[in-house]
């Protein structure tokens, strides 16, 4: 019999909300989490000075100060994050690490692009200004990029399969794909899937302003992040966390869950081509959400909406456009597509998982978030971005990531409702 995955727990911070309900009444209501961060951040000789910080955010609310001393942000937004999926999905964590079988049975898959880049920003600083003996001895189980996933397990003893995802900004959902395949093949029958970043520091900054990756729409930080619109200049970096809870169908109406939606398609490519530019005719990426889509036993017309990975970068929005065509064919100019990335900026390693709970909250709602900014179409982008939100049922949808390194991930959902 053919193991079924299901979503029953949903958990995110974010820099427009934390939980669920305060993130979707904000994503509803079109609500802009991008502000000039440079009194937050040392940006001098930097062009650019925006970003989407999570504002209210001490980790001293959710944990002990020894606690938190030991965890990079990046692994403490992420905690915070499992923490609500589990409770979402009904689930006591102190429980599960106490019943052996049920927690060997529970995994936790988790994606960062980055890792601890504060924690290796400021040891590096140490190093230089005070020497060796000054570095933190937890530096090293700070950065490294697994620590999100082994501190999740730590915190409420789930023995079960644990690792990190590193695929750039395809790491969560990544996660999430790979974490709906060991329930598939029965190794486990749950997943605390998802991913975390958190690299608001003048290092990311100046790295990727030297790139020419990130919008310098300094004087208007509410319109720089601008996907699929024609007078696009880069994405604006952001801070967050995303978890999911995935079950087994049997375990989890056998406890009387909740059920969100059903992960029916997993796809995953490589463009094999560029470090950091995406396939000039989408090729890539189209072949993630082929596989997806042939995995889901679906029609591409079948599909009602694509959360779009849309960066608001030249390239990639019109790569991803291209995408879409040489995969829907006629069906592409009717299907709807919208960026959350215009609200929220560009979460890396955590925006994969962030936008599946958009997208899964989509569904669940039947309404579809705008594109924020898309203003003046671009005739290179020339599909349906949902310029304004609209209320539409919707029982299958895609979920787009793709990330440096030319590393793909396509994700399906069906609503069970």
């Amino acid at each position: 019999m053919t193991r079924r995955v299901m979503v029953t727990g949903l958990g995110l911070i974010t820099p427009i909300g934390t939980g669920k309900e305060p993130f979707w009444e904000a994503l509803r209501a079109g609500k802009n989490g991008v502000r000039r961060i440079d009194d937050r951040v040392d940006l001098t000789g930097i062009d650019v000075k925006i970003g989407a910080p999570i504002d209210d955010f001490d980790p001293l609310d959710h944990m002990d100060r020894r606690r938190a001393r030991r965890l990079d942000r990046a692994a403490q937004l992420a905690l915070v994050a499992a923490r609500l999926a589990l409770a979402d999905a009904d689930l006591d964590g102190d429980k599960i690490g106490t019943e052996r079988t049920l927690s060997e049975r529970t995994g936790v898959v988790a994606g960062t692009g980055i890792g601890g880049l504060e924690s290796l920003e400021t040891n590096q600083t140490t190093l230089l200004e005070h020497g060796p003996r000054r570095v933190s001895p937890f530096f090293v189980p700070r950065l490294m990029p697994n620590a999100i996933a082994g501190q999740i397990s730590i915190e409420y003893g789930l023995r079960g399969p644990n690792f990190g995802v590193v695929s750039a900004c395809a790491s969560s959902s990544h996660a999430i794909g790979l974490a709906g395949e060991l329930i598939r093949t029965g190794l486990v029958d749950r997943v605390v899937a998802g991913g975390a970043e958190a690299v608001l520091l003048r290092i990311a900054y100046a790295g990727f302003a030297q790139m020419g990756a990130i919008s310098k729409r300094n004087d208007e930080p509410q319109r720089a992040s601008r996907p699929f619109d024609r007078d696009r200049d880069g994405f604006v970096i952001g801070e967050g966390a995303g978890f999911l809870i995935l079950e087994e169908r049997e375990e989890a109406l056998a406890r009387g869950a909740r059920i969100y939606a059903e992960l029916v398609g997993f796809g995953m490519s490589a463009d094999a081509e560029h470090i950091t530019a995406p396939c000039d005719d989408g090729d890539g990426a189209a072949r993630a959400m082929r596989a997806a889509i042939e995995r889901a036993s679906i029609a591409p017309h079948e599909i009602d909406y694509i959360n779009a990975h849309g960066t608001s970068t030249p390239l990639n929005d019109r790569a991803e456009t291209l995408a879409i065509k040489r995969v829907f064919g006629e069906a592409a100019a009717k299907v709807k597509i919208s960026s959350t990335k215009s609200q929220i900026g560009h979460l890396l390693g955590a925006a994969g998982s962030v936008e599946t709970i958009a997208t899964i909250l989509s569904m669940e709602h039947s309404h579809i978030p705008a594109t924020l900014n898309y203003e003046t179409k671009d005739p290179e982008c020339d599909l349906d971005y949902t310029q304004a939100a609209v209320e539409s049922e919707i029982n299958i949808a895609l979920s787009n990531s793709f990330g440096f390194g030319g590393q793909n991930a396509a994700l399906i959902f069906r609503s069970v409702g």
